[in-house]
């Protein structure tokens, strides 16, 4: 017992601030699912327990498909493909480049992720409103009338989000593609092989932990993404870029039904859960083969 407590004495705190912080609030969330809970009137106060009902309202909802369907569409593009593919390439291109080009380039691609998100969201808003730069610089050249926020707005917050989030992937595979063994690279060089085979072999493979683990937080990330979203389009106009979030947001504090946001938040949840479960039994699987 005192072994035990001895070494687990250190990491009490943070067990304690994830129990309070992160196992308490999904706990409430489930209960509060499984109620009538509203924001005001009788049952605001007065909760009843409805089990499953709000589960059953939740997937028969016609509004619940197309959530899941753009929140998919949202996450597969802005993160899995923009962010990864662009945020790789950009790391690249940096290890190649010099000095002070790559620290101009770090600093501009850094300084989005690094606004607060209410605050990229409203430089996000000016960039494609009607009156805003897009149009400005379309104008240029006949084409400046388009209300992209409203005509496309799911292209919108895509482009948003890969203009935010995609310095998160770029120091990822910046740290990792560092840590590689230049002789390696330089073995596959004198093989015969070009830039490119040296990285899709070499660089690739020793890299492919962090490329996981980065699709893992990314994916996480965006898929939980509200107030970039918000802040720009509010999920409209309609629902057509009212992903999960938003739309457990409008159904929790629009329409004042806790319990049914609830049930929207604990699905979230679980689909999270699945997507992290997946990455890491991959990562596993990986470091598996990697220790044989």
């Amino acid at each position: 017992m005192r072994d035990f407590t001895k070494r687990y004495w250190t990491v009490l705190p943070a067990i304690v601030l994830l129990c309070v912080f992160m196992v308490g609030p999904i706990l409430w969330a489930f209960y509060g699912s499984m109620t009538n809970m509203s924001l005001t009137g009788v049952t605001a106060t007065d909760t009843s327990f409805v089990g499953m009902r709000n589960y059953q309202k939740l997937f028969t909802d016609k509004s619940f498909p197309q959530s899941v369907w753009l929140t998919v569409i949202f996450v597969v593009v802005s993160a899995i493909i923009a962010q990864n593919l662009l945020g790789m390439t950009v790391a690249v291109l940096l290890s190649r480049a010099n000095r002070t080009v790559g620290q101009f380039v770090s600093v501009a691609v850094i300084s989005a992720w690094v606004l607060p998100e209410m605050v990229a969201g409203f430089a996000c808003y000016a960039f494609f409103s009607k009156n805003g730069t897009l149009n400005q610089l379309l104008g240029l050249f006949g084409l400046g009338n388009t209300e992209w926020l409203y005509t496309f707005p799911m292209f919108a917050v895509i482009l948003a989000n890969v203009w935010r989030g995609t310095a998160f992937s770029m120091m990822n595979y910046q740290a990792a593609i560092g840590e590689v063994d230049r002789s390696l690279t330089e073995a596959a060089v004198v093989d015969g092989a070009n830039s490119w085979q040296a990285f899709i072999h070499v660089t690739i493979p020793v890299i492919k932990q962090t490329i996981m683990t980065n699709l893992m937080l990314i994916t996480l990330q965006t898929m939980s993404a509200f107030t970039l979203i918000f802040v720009m389009t509010a999920g409209g106009p309609g629902d057509k870029s009212s992903t999960l979030p938003i739309f457990a947001y409008k159904a929790a504090f629009k329409f004042g039904d806790i319990g049914y946001g609830s049930a929207i938040a604990v699905v979230m949840l679980i689909i999270g859960a699945i997507f992290g479960l997946v990455y890491v039994r991959a990562l596993k699987d990986e470091k598996g083969i990697t220790n044989e």
